[in-house]
């Protein structure tokens, strides 16, 4: 690959615009809204977001998850909560959350202090989880490293051999996770990179007036 290849890849935004008076009075309004839309469009993966976390040491980790939930309390994932991403959690409980949907031209930025949820909500989610899923969950000892596929393999046909009806008990160390909501950024593309981007911002999780703000491209 050419060095320039990159430099000149680049496209126009045109899709959308996006104007004060037409937001939302809460980021919870509005992000369902866009949310809707993405799904409405058929998107692939629109509950997709990348999660960023911050291990003690300041180091940023990121990878892409599912959205499971949303409402005024914050957003919800489910996760093994030993994995790397639980760890950095423990250490540092303030992680963002980042939609893109590249055919509306649009994306979301969330950040927040994070939470545990109850054990009684991931039981609910865990067990309405296709069965191949649980079976992979209870197997992994997700982040740890692995001799080779083969054996993660051999660990589910044994628990489907321990659980043939199929009910395999849920990990206690995998469970959900509740970003509360302080800030949250709605970027809309738009032509030669003059794009729209509003904050909705609040002191705390704890308080339900949200500040709206234009903020420059």
């Amino acid at each position: 690959m050419n060095k320039d290849d990159l430099i000149e890849a680049r496209r126009d935004y045109t899709a959308n615009s996006l104007r004060r008076e037409n937001l939302a009075s809460t980021p919870l309004d509005q992000f369902t809204q866009w949310l809707q839309e993405a799904r409405d469009a058929k998107l692939i993966d629109a509950t997709a977001m990348v999660v960023a976390t911050a291990s003690a040491n300041g180091q940023p980790h990121s990878r892409v998850v599912l959205l499971k939930q949303f409402d005024e309390s914050g957003f919800v994932w489910y996760t093994y909560q030993d994995s790397d991403k639980g760890q950095q959690i423990a250490e540092n409980p303030q992680a963002s959350i980042l939609f893109y949907w590249k055919e509306l031209e649009r994306q979301v930025r969330i950040e927040g202090a994070v939470t545990k949820l109850d054990p009684s909500l991931a039981d609910e989610y865990f067990y309405s989880r296709p069965e191949g899923s649980r079976f992979s969950a209870a197997a992994s000892v997700q982040s740890q490293p692995v001799e080779n596929r083969g054996v993660m393999e051999e660990r589910v046909t044994k628990l489907h051999e321990q659980h043939p009806d199929g009910n395999v008990p849920r990990p206690a160390v995998w469970g959900g996770y509740l970003l509360m909501p302080v800030r949250l950024e709605f970027w809309q593309g738009r032509a030669d990179r003059l794009h729209d981007r509003f904050i909705y911002t609040r002191d705390n999780a704890t308080n339900q007036n949200w500040d709206i703000s234009r903020l420059q491209p």
